[in-house]
């Protein structure tokens, strides 16, 4: 953020934002020996559904190719699964909406397993509530 006051009459602010989990998917990628591998390939021209998109992320099939350095698959569950707009999606929605964006191996199975370990899930959901049984008929 930044703040301009060139005249005391005037103000001038200029608000950038930029996705930190964007920047860091980014930076990983070029971390990750097996991303390295995968575009060493696609330079070579012998992977066409693999590119580097004008931001500089390598895509395959359109979606963002997330390395698993540094925590970023977790990050990436948590913000999916613990957002305020999403308030914890079971694990099919999840990997419904994540696979629109992000490709990475093993995905399904990293979100099944999230969303298992989630403490919120486990007590509130419907799914893992129990029955509280027959009726008992009350004798006064």
């Amino acid at each position: 953020m930044r703040l301009d006051v060139s005249e005391p009459s005037r103000v001038l602010a200029c608000v950038v934002s930029r996705c930190s989990l964007f920047e860091r998917i980014k930076v990983r990628q070029y971390d990750d020996p097996n991303l390295l591998v995968l575009k060493d390939i696609m330079q070579h021209g012998d992977a066409k559904e693999v590119t580097i998109g004008d931001d500089g992320v390598l895509r395959m099939h359109g979606l963002i190719c997330a390395s698993n350095m540094d925590g970023l698959h977790e990050l990436i569950l948590e913000k999916a699964h613990s957002s305020r707009y999403f308030i914890h999606p079971s694990a099919v929605k999840m990997y419904q909406d994540l696979r629109q964006h992000y490709l990475w191996q093993r995905m399904k199975k990293d979100i099944v397993e999230y969303v298992a370990w989630c403490l919120n899930c486990q007590h509130h959901k419907y799914e893992h509530q129990r029955l509280g049984g027959l009726l008992q008929v009350l004798i006064f």
